[in-house]
Parts: C-alpha cells; structure tokens; sequence
C-alpha cells in the first residue's frame, strides 16, 4: 500500500501576513526614494534639477546619471558633482532631437544600474526652457520649439522613464513643471500652455502607476532666481535651494504636489477666479 508523500508547500499566508509584507515593502520603498542611493537627472545641466539631486545627497554620496546636451556645462557639471563625493556620469540627451530620448533613457538606466542588484530610486525631470514672452506666440516656429522643449520631450521621458521604473519594482520620479502650468501668466502664455500640457500628463501618470509601486511627485515652482532669469523680478519668488528643500521633504512623505513657495498655491487659485477683465488691467 502506497502512502501520499508528506507536501513540502509553504501554507497559505493569511491577509495580515500579506498585509505586513506588503506594508514592509512600502516601507522599504519610501526608504529608498526618502534617501535614495541612485539618482538620474533628465536635464543635466538645469540649476534646479541639480539642487534637487545635491539636496537628495546631503550627507552622503550618490550615484548620479546627468543627462543633457554635451558641452562644457554638463561636463563641468559632472566634475562638481565628482568634486563634491558623489560618483557622476554623463548620458546624451537633447530635447530638440527625438532620436536620443529612448537611448538617452536606457543610458541612464544602465549606467546606474550596472552592478547586480541596483536600481535607480529617483528620476528628476527637469528639462524645459525659459519664458521668452512674445516670440514664443509671434514666431510659429519658436512656439513649435517651446512645445517640443517644454512638453513632447519631457512627456516622452516622463512615460519611458515610469516604465523602467515598474519595470525594476518601483521609484520615484520628480516632474519639475510650474505655476505657470496651472494658471498661465497673459504676459507669457505660451510658457504657461507648454508646462500645462506636461503637467497634465504628470498628474495622470501619477495615477496610472500608483500601483505598480511607482511615485510620481510634481513640483510646481514659480519664480525661481537661477542664472536664466538674471536681472528679472517677480513677486513670491524663490530660489533653487528652496526648491530643492521642499521636493525632499515631500519625498519623505506623501505629498504628490510640490508648490514653491508654498503660498504661490493660493495666488494661483485665487486667480483663476478674477475675471479676464481685471487681469488685462493687473498685466501679471
């Protein structure tokens, strides 16, 4: 007579032990984006972006991809970044040229995660140009330039750059749009319309992937003080560092919104009620 063999399967995990592994994995995962180890940067020479990262590596080293045009900036870049303790490289990338967005992507992926086992825990988004006023609506093609800089190529980046992160179990991806996003100033409108557009799609992105352990967090700045806006003024301005410091608290939380300075969130929606009227006259 032949007896079963005894079953060597694992009994079945009741729901709270499901329920605890899954809370230690979020636990996990806050950890990393909290304090990550492996930072890319889309936008490798953006005073903003580099803030971010050098916030995100206060008192340790990081491994940081910077991805941007070649040249001298993202070189002298890198080598602060080096200067500083962290371990920095350069991957290609130029929002002007479709053609290196997927390779700029898995550059950026491979370089930081070229040892067994890594993976990269934050993508900061940080490419876009500046507000030109009149030429961005005047000139077709300098808006056509503006859309491409501000919205097809961060766009592009923001949808490959959450599938790789799903595709490794998760992390976290910065979006630095703008204020201007939400409620565009009449004097540059068509800045305003290009973030809008990148918001938006941040905004759902951040939904799509919720739960596929993916974070998506969207910085809304408004007037920051860098070197691109040298010698210009504006109410409820900041700086990058303050920028910075407000992205990585919110990282060790669970913000999904980032609004820099933090007021500049109740002057935009208050203005989205003040008749067009009244808004010629204020010229804002």
């Amino acid at each position: 007579m032949r007896f079963p063999r005894p079953s060597h399967q694992a009994a079945p995990r009741s729901a709270a032990e499901r329920a605890q592994e899954r809370a230690r994995e979020q636990a996990q995962q806050q950890l990393r984006v909290a304090e990550p180890s492996r930072v890319v940067l889309l936008g490798g020479t953006s005073e903003i972006g580099l803030a971010v990262v050098r916030r995100l590596g206060r008192g340790r080293s990081l491994d940081v991809v910077l991805a941007g045009r070649p040249g001298e900036r993202l070189a002298a870049a890198v080598e602060a970044l080096v200067a500083e303790g962290h371990r920095a490289r350069a991957v290609p990338l130029e929002a002007r040229d479709r053609t290196t967005w997927v390779p700029a992507l898995d550059g950026s992926f491979g370089a930081a995660s070229s040892g067994a086992g890594q993976r990269v825990d934050v993508v900061v988004l940080a490419l876009g140009a500046a507000p030109d006023g009149k030429p961005s609506w005047q000139d077709p093609l300098a808006a056509a330039d503006l859309v491409q800089v501000n919205s097809a190529a961060p766009v592009a980046l923001a949808a490959g750059a959450a599938q790789r992160l799903r595709a490794q179990g998760g992390g976290a991806l910065v979006v630095l749009s703008s204020a201007a996003a939400v409620r565009a100033r009449s004097t540059d409108f068509a800045h305003g319309a290009s973030k809008a557009a990148l918001d938006a799609f941040a905004s759902g992105l951040r939904e799509a992937v919720r739960g596929d352990g993916v974070r998506v967090l969207v910085v809304r700045p408004g007037f920051v003080r860098t070197r691109l806006t040298a010698g210009r003024s504006a109410w409820l301005a900041t700086t990058k560092e303050a920028v910075a410091d407000l992205t990585a608290h919110a990282l060790a939380g669970d913000d999904d919104v980032v609004w820099a300075p933090p007021g500049a969130r109740a002057v935009v929606e208050a203005l989205r009620w003040v008749p067009p009227r009244l808004l010629r006259r204020l010229r804002l």
